[in-house]
């Protein structure tokens, strides 16, 4: 029976099937490069099979390949198994092809699965997408619709599929953009239309109509270069330019360019509507809050490297751990570094969304580029200072050891100030409790300066002292930038109008009590005193 069902099938496709024969033959040839003499022979009788098939005899093709299966083909097919026969490679290389097809979708599904659990809103925005196509649709389902717009309500359709973007913003951007662009453009196109048919009359009509064409589409394609226009109404710009020039080549085969005019434009103008309503009335996705959160959680990535170099930098244990376990934490502030194109994109789309929550329409969102720009800047410092945690060169223990206190006392005062501004960014109110932190860290960094001033490594080799001193010297750069960072919140909280945080009184640390240089000279020795220096014994403390 098997058999019988193989001589069926052989001849099915030898008489319809060159080309399955033909890529049979490139797959064993593909995937046995060893085969044995019988598998050639084989490849061969087929080749003759497919060249008597090109004459018309079909037996012969049926006969030449039969005739070179083997006993074990014919058991291999019944069995379902995948032996040492030809049809045995075949099979097993279907199989193969099948294997590797099926993990390709199952990759794609877990990668599908991974994105939606890294961002649910994804799920919800496809679905918001497909009942506003739904609904425009309509005008071609339901009969009266159609009626009154004809083939026009395309555009509606075509409006939703190219204005429906992710967030609020971006939906509002493109599509005031469309609509506002069609209707200056079609009545340009119009009047140009109706200027062209009064003073051209059918000799001068279509050099008017080109020539206008030329100019508007030069005009606004060079106006798409500037770039406050470029970054907000580049769209327009461009749908501007397609809508004149279809109302301009329509109109002068349609003599109802009007009516036609005032059909795209209600089209388009439907289709926009109806992705606004969708886009904020189910699950909006506001930018501005996701810009909000950018900006915060930027800071905070800082806070994290900052109280963790210090750390991992002098070797410190703490609760019996080494923090070099953590190492990857400390390099979430790399993101920082590439942020600026997307605040900057997400500001501008923020600009057009309207007032929700505790944001306003209004609201001072250059405000948020400016802190942007300084926390890159503070993250510009702190990649320096992450090349000397994996830099071969390292100080030794113990000249690092000399300045271990006041660096280890930045960290902390900084990376705390900065996790308190983004907290305070996050609830939207404005904290004091961060400049005490800075106060600290900056007491801390003159601490660190004076010790280098001094010179507590004199007696030290000048290049073992480098590492160390240029870490310190980039510590001293991040306090600065850190109260930089500081200053931009606070305008940021001042112009946004955010609640004022009750102050609470943080305690002084301890450790900066006790901390202290003494300096003592001998007034028997003279190294290291100027010229015009006092050789009196001097004793002076420096308490930070």
């Amino acid at each position: 029976m098997g058999c019988g069902l193989v001589v069926v099938l052989v001849f099915i496709v030898g008489a319809y099937g060159n080309f399955f024969i033909v890529a049979l033959i490139y797959g064993l040839v593909e995937l046995e490069a060893d085969a044995s003499s019988t598998d050639l022979r084989l490849a061969l009788a087929v080749s003759e099979a497919r060249a008597s098939t090109t004459r018309g005899d079909h037996s012969w093709e049926c006969f030449a390949f039969l005739s070179e299966m083997t006993s074990a083909d014919f058991d291999d097919l019944e069995n379902g198994s995948g032996g040492k026969g030809p049809c045995g490679r075949v099979i097993r290389w279907l199989k193969a092809v099948s294997a590797k097809s099926w993990g390709k979708v199952v990759e794609a599904a877990r990668e599908g699965k991974k994105l939606a659990e890294d961002d649910p809103r994804r799920i919800v925005h496809s679905f918001k997408v497909g009942l506003a196509l739904t609904l425009v649709c309509l005008f071609y389902y339901y009969r009266p619709l159609y009626d009154g717009f004809g083939v026009d309500a395309m555009w509606a359709v075509l409006t939703v599929a190219l204005v429906f973007e992710y967030s609020v913003g971006g939906t509002l951007e493109r599509g005031i953009n469309r609509m506002m662009a069609t209707l200056l453009a079609g009545a340009l196109a119009v009047g140009v239309h109706h200027i062209s048919t009064l003073w051209g009359g059918k000799v001068g009509e279509p050099i008017l109509m080109a020539f206008s064409v030329f100019f508007v589409a030069a005009i606004m394609t060079f106006l798409r270069f500037f770039p406050v226009l470029k970054a907000r109404h580049d769209y327009g710009l461009m749908v501007f330019i397609l809508t004149f020039c279809l109302v301009s080549v329509s109109g002068y085969k349609d003599e109802q360019v009007l009516d036609m005019a005032h059909r795209r434009l209600s089209t388009v103008a439907i289709g926009g509507c109806t992705t606004i309503i969708v886009c904020i009335c189910i699950c909006p996705v506001w930018i501005g809050v996701d810009l909000h959160n950018l900006i915060a959680g930027n800071m905070e990535k800082l806070g994290d490297f900052m109280e963790g170099f210090g750390f991992e930098y002098f070797g410190i244990t703490e609760n019996g751990l080494t923090l070099s376990d953590t190492k990857s934490s400390l390099q979430r502030y790399k993101s920082v570094l590439t942020s600026k194109g997307l605040e900057e994109f997400m500001a501008n789309l923020a600009r057009w969304e309207p007032g929700h929550g505790g944001f306003k329409f209004c609201h001072p969102w250059e405000k948020y580029l400016n802190v942007g720009t300084q926390s890159r800047q503070c993250a510009y410092k702190i990649e320096a200072l992450n090349t000397y945690l994996n830099t071969e060169i390292q100080a030794p223990a113990e000249i690092r050891s000399k300045i271990q206190e006041p660096c280890t006392n930045i960290c902390n005062e900084c990376g705390k100030a900065l996790k308190e501004l983004a907290a305070a960014l996050k609830k939207m109110t404005l904290s004091s409790s961060a400049d005490q932190h800075i106060a600290y860290s900056k007491a801390a960094a003159e601490s660190l300066d004076l010790l280098l001033k001094i010179g507590i490594w004199e007696d030290a080799n000048v290049l073992e002292t480098i590492p160390s001193a240029a870490v310190a010297l980039l510590l001293i750069d991040v306090v600065a930038c850190v109260e930089k960072i500081s200053e931009a919140v606070h305008e940021l909280a001042s112009a946004a109008d955010f609640k004022t945080e009750q102050p609470q009184l943080l305690q002084e640390p301890v450790l900066y009590e006790e901390s202290h240089v003494a300096i003592t000279i001998d007034h028997n020795s003279t190294d290291g005193l100027p010229e015009n220096g006092s050789s009196n014994g001097i004793t002076t403390n420096y308490n930070v």
